[in-house]
């Protein structure tokens, strides 16, 4: 199964428990007129329309490529990816910061149905769970070895990182509530409702920038990781045709797909079919070596030696 496979179940499972949750956070807060519940239930709208955004790029990049675009659109997985990252720093983080300042400015305590926001929030945190509990199945699929830490960082696919920082701001944001509505009930000081809104807000901007700030390298545009860059010049050295390997730069036009440009060296002797037939050799090691290595240009060289 794909990277992009795993990213989807984890994304469908993301959507469903967002919106679910989204419903419930706002009859709490209709019915309490907590802060806290509603900056979480605008957090969960928020998450809710990211995982539709990720699954519409995810759609989008499958489309075929076009003579204004010849590379095709597998960079659409990037854009909606830093799309989200926005959503969230602004539907998400700034909306609770206001939130919170015009609940410090005007603090109320919750006086109607005290057990509605506990309840609803201890109910969340188990639904986030299963939410959380799925992405990190699925990314353990496929970050091998590598920390998560490095998993977030280099990812090439953008939707599990995404999930797995949504679902783990969103069960932190949760505590945050249930520690804000909690002191509310028991002090009956609604500025305990505010700072746990504020610490929501905070949360969500961080994450969006964190976000942001990894999708925008994506967007740059990344070469591969070390073990295919490994992989490749393996297989052009492999090649009997090939003299040495001068240099090489890869690129990938989107999660899945991976240009790579290099200059080999050939002897000086063979002539222009002999090369020709090295050339497609070579083609046919690298996409063996790396499948995702999909457009390839070799340009042949004589290599001479740098004067000392």
């Amino acid at each position: 199964m794909s990277a992009e496979s795993h990213g989807t179940k984890a994304i469908v499972a993301a959507l469903f428990a967002n919106l679910g949750i989204a419903i419930t956070k706002f009859i709490a807060w209709i019915l309490t007129g907590s802060s806290s519940m509603l900056a979480e239930a605008i957090h969960s709208v928020a998450d809710s329309g990211n995982q539709m955004l990720l699954l519409l790029g995810g759609k989008r990049a499958k489309r075929a490529a076009t003579p204004q675009h010849p590379f095709g659109y597998g960079r659409d997985r990037y854009i909606y990816a830093f799309i989200v990252s926005i959503v969230l720093f602004s539907v998400g983080g700034l909306f609770a910061l206001y939130e919170a300042y015009h609940k410090f400015s005007h603090p109320e305590p919750i006086t109607q149905w005290q057990w509605v926001p506990v309840t609803v929030l201890l109910i969340a945190i188990v639904l986030e769970s299963f939410s959380f509990r799925t992405a990190i199945v699925e990314s353990n699929a496929v970050r091998g070895k590598a920390s998560w830490k490095n998993f977030i960082r280099h990812a090439k696919a953008p939707e599990l990182p995404v999930i797995l920082l949504e679902d783990l701001g969103a069960l932190l944001g949760l505590v945050f509530a249930l520690f804000g509505v909690s002191l509310t009930l028991i002090t009956g000081n609604g500025e305990w409702d505010a700072i746990g809104t504020a610490m929501i807000g905070i949360l969500l901007v961080t994450i969006a920038v964190i976000l942001a700030i990894e999708t925008k390298s994506l967007l740059l545009g990344e070469g591969a990781t070390p073990e295919h860059v490994k992989a490749i010049e393996d297989a052009i050295a492999s090649d009997p045709s090939v003299d040495r390997l001068i240099h090489m730069k890869t690129l990938h036009l989107g999660p899945d797909e991976l240009l790579v440009a290099a200059k080999i060296g050939v002897r000086s002797g063979d002539d222009a079919a002999a090369i020709a037939a090295g050339i497609n050799s070579v083609e046919t090691r690298i996409r063996e070596a790396v499948p995702i290595a999909r457009v390839i240009y070799l340009e042949p060289d004589i290599y001479h030696a740098p004067s000392s």
